[in-house]
């Protein structure tokens, strides 16, 4: 046991556990860290960072193929592979490599190995070589993340050759002349868009009646008009039934609402239908009385707290969802804080911002308009469209809208809703509105600067206040 407790240990360093480590840090309480093999998480490794710099080659490959529009000719636009990879690979280590560099100038204690709680307020940590350490702590922080779903009962078990999850996807040696996509959701859909433009043929399955179901109604029905433009097939309301796989393709049988079943073959296929809880399984948590869901999430208070005194989890392992990086660090900072004893305020999951970085991208924050209605308010609409927008014109991205749904007796801004160019980066506004509890009125006083994308919110925000737009 080690001789001096620390105030916390973090199990993982995904984007929960290293951020939760450097708020405690920065409050003054003694950390530690275990991390088994990914520093920063699968979001700096094989996640959110990875998977952005392909859709940033992508996306500059669609530029390019367009760019006799603005009076450039660029002869022979072609894709480098190995050179995208490299450039990949390279992203990740810079921003990995940041992650160490806090953990130093935090003074945070770092172990590399597999973590255990062995009791309460006892972990011990098995390095590679077998070696362990004992270390006690006055509270234990679980930030393990989560794993790919797949669906090993009816033959789709991740082999990353054929039949692939997220990771595997981003490590392909050679693009796949086909590519099935299992999951319409914000990895499906990414994954989707990036290998279309990379030249595959690419068709998506999703069970759900529309794509991105979680999302409001025209923002998903404008995204499949999209990416159905762009030569992707999208099969909604369709299942999948069984795989069978060869070493050089792969055939799923689906089905629709009617039940007929057919065959669709492709040279490789991804799955990203959701996560699982498998990292949560082995580190002592049942043998201390963790209480978990049936699924194997750890169930949390709003403050982090398991049933277990002194034990917390944040992110991807806990049942708090979406499952999202930007949520988990929130998550960090919260429990760090609480801990340290500076009462913080809950977090409010109906106000966290998502994002979809395919192209075109999708971004949301609070309530669509069919919730919205569900519960009882009076709604309002407000629409621009981004073809009367100076700069996306300029941009030759002039696709998309912003909706924003707010209620009629107080104004209160209830949900912001983007599909366009640079949505993701867009929404930002959004989110500041919602938290701030804004009215569409006072985000229309707001004088937005000419020529930006950013102005089309603005005429949105004054078609939800005043009834109309001013530049349609």
């Amino acid at each position: 046991m080690s001789d001096t407790p620390f105030d916390i240990v973090v199990i993982g360093a995904g984007p929960g556990g290293y951020v939760a480590a450097i708020r405690a840090a920065q409050l003054g309480l003694k950390v530690a860290v275990i991390e088994r093999q990914y520093w920063g998480g699968v979001c700096l490794n094989i996640g959110c960072i990875p998977t952005k710099a392909l859709l940033h080659t992508a996306d500059l490959l669609d530029e390019a193929r367009e760019s006799k529009r603005f009076g450039l000719v660029i002869p022979d636009v072609s894709l480098d592979w190995a050179a995208t990879q490299k450039y990949k690979d390279q992203v990740v280590k810079q921003m990995t490599s940041g992650v160490n560099f806090l953990m130093k100038k935090n003074n945070i204690t770092t172990y590399t190995g597999s973590a255990k709680i062995t009791g309460r307020g006892a972990v011990q940590v098995t390095g590679d070589d077998g070696k362990t350490t004992d270390l006690s702590a006055k509270n234990i922080i679980v930030a393990t993340g989560a794993k790919p779903l797949d669906l090993p009962k009816i033959g789709a078990a991740f082999d990353e050759d054929r039949i692939l999850s997220s990771t595997g996807a981003l490590a392909l040696k050679e693009v796949p002349k086909s590519l099935l996509v299992i999951g319409a959701g914000a990895i499906g859909i990414e994954f989707a868009s990036a290998y279309r433009a990379f030249g595959s043929d690419v068709t998506v399955v999703e069970a759900l009646p529309r794509i991105i179901p979680v999302e409001d109604e025209e923002i998903s029905a404008e995204l499949h008009k999209a990416l159905s433009k762009r030569g992707i097939k999208i099969m909604t309301n369709t299942s999948l039934k069984s795989v069978e796989r060869s070493d050089s393709q792969v055939v799923a049988s689906v089905a629709g609402t009617d039940g007929k079943e057919q065959k669709l073959t492709a040279e490789r296929m991804l799955v990203g239908i959701g996560w699982q809880a498998k990292n949560n399984k082995g580190i002592g948590l049942e043998e201390l009385g963790v209480e978990m869901d049936q699924r194997g999430f750890i169930k949390v208070s709003s403050m982090m707290q398991t049933n277990v005194e002194g034990v917390y989890a944040v992110g991807d392992c806990a049942t708090s969802t979406p499952w999202l990086a930007h949520k988990a660090s929130a998550e960090g900072i919260l429990v760090a804080e609480f801990i340290g004893g500076h009462n913080p305020p809950a977090i409010d999951y109906a106000k966290i911002v998502g994002c979809y970085y395919c192209n075109p991208e999708v971004a949301s924050v609070g309530l669509s308009e069919a919730k919205a209605r569900e519960r009882g308010y009076d709604v309002k609409i407000g629409k621009f469209p981004f073809a009367a927008n100076g700069k996306a014109t300029i941009l030759g991205q002039r696709n998309g809208f912003i909706k924003i749904v707010a209620e009629k007796k107080y104004d209160e801004v209830l949900g912001i809703h983007i599909i366009g160019p640079h949505a993701t980066e867009l929404i930002a506004e959004g989110g500041l509105a919602l938290s701030h509890e804004a009215t569409s009125e006072s985000l229309m006083r707001t004088i937005h600067a000419h020529p930006t994308l950013y102005e089309a919110l603005g005429e949105a925000e004054h078609a939800a206040a005043e009834g109309a737009a001013i530049h349609v």
